[in-house]
């Protein structure tokens, strides 16, 4: 259970109403219909009047002892149910647990429609916000950045020279719009370029705390809809990342380095600047990644190259420093 300390659950919900909302397939629906159901669990530590969720056979010994009232599983899955736990039958468990959490933990702003300015938060002249937004104790909005419907700013954050879509929220600590690392080398010193672009995100985005985004150059830095960033991330000006992208924590992307739709970096790796990532690329945690990456491709190592190449050479390695033993 949800510590209620910090956690408010809207109450209870019939099964009936739950597999409707999440897609699922309720088998027995005769029997469990108006079962009634107060919160969602783990396998583990659910009880009689809880929903949990297995996606993963890893867990199939806790699912074999659970105490759920009901749980979503994949059909394949379904035969291993204890006797008494209702099941909720979904191609896809996990998401369908996150529908039913969301719908016992709403995360929206609680004041709807109406936009939340919490005390200690300053919003400078010019700003533009939509309906539903939400800016947290401490946030600082910059002179005349656009901020669409229902988006979120967290606690501390800050935004300049930026423009955001519907749905967007911005994580504590989080950085956007802050000059780029631009700037000319001269004998005499470093000269500074003026970064006169702009950071536009669009909608749906997540951006996770202690995150910077450094606004373009020239070019604007450009985040794409449904992209996930994680905490701890650098993006540098001139970015450009696609639709859906997952960036992982203390990833770092330098500047011009384009991002296709639908890639993913695993936490720690590292792009080279003026780089192009294609479409549904997927890099390994700690790579480095210093070319091009063709579309589809799996990279991994540093420097970066197709994985299988890199699990070949580990296993050449390992073969020769066993020869020298």
């Amino acid at each position: 259970m949800a510590d209620p300390r910090f956690f408010k659950n809207t109450g209870d919900k019939k099964l009936s109403e739950i597999a409707s909302l999440c897609g699922a397939d309720l088998i027995n629906p005769e029997k469990y219909a108006d079962m009634v159901i107060s919160d969602v669990a783990p396998l583990d530590t659910a009880g009689a009047q809880d929903l949990s969720f297995l996606d993963n056979r890893k867990y199939k010994d806790q699912f074999l002892k659970t105490k759920a009232g009901a749980c979503f599983v994949s059909p394949a899955m379904a035969e291993y149910a204890p006797d008494g736990v209702a099941l909720l039958v979904s191609a896809a468990p996990y998401r369908a647990y996150a529908l039913a959490a969301q719908a016992f933990y709403p995360q929206g702003n609680p004041a709807g429609d109406e936009t939340v300015v919490e005390d200690g938060a300053v919003i400078k002249p010019g700003v533009v916000l939509g309906k539903g937004c939400w800016i947290e104790t401490g946030a600082v909005i910059g002179e005349n950045v656009v901020l669409g419907d229902y988006c979120r700013v967290g606690s501390n954050a800050v935004i300049s020279h930026a423009q955001l879509g519907n749905n967007v929220r911005i994580y504590p600590g989080a950085k956007i719009g802050q000059d780029g690392f631009g700037f000319a080398i001269d004998p005499t010193g470093f000269v500074k370029v003026p970064q006169l672009g702009r950071v536009i995100i669009h909608d749906h985005v997540e951006i996770g705390a202690n995150t910077t985004i450094d606004r373009g150059a020239g070019p604007d830095t450009v985040i794409g809809a449904g992209t996930w960033i994680d905490n701890l991330v650098q993006i540098g000006h001139n970015v450009k990342i696609g639709r859906c992208c997952v960036i992982v924590s203390q990833v770092g992307i330098s500047g011009s380095t384009v991002l296709d739709d639908f890639v993913m970096m695993g936490g720690q790796s590292g792009v080279a600047g003026h780089l192009k990532i294609g479409s549904g690329a997927r890099i390994a945690a700690q790579s480095g990644i210093m070319r091009d990456v063709p579309a589809g491709e799996e990279q991994m190592g540093s420097p970066a190259m197709p994985s299988k190449q890199f699990m070949r050479q580990v296993a050449a390695l390992k073969r020769l420093i066993n020869k020298a033993k």
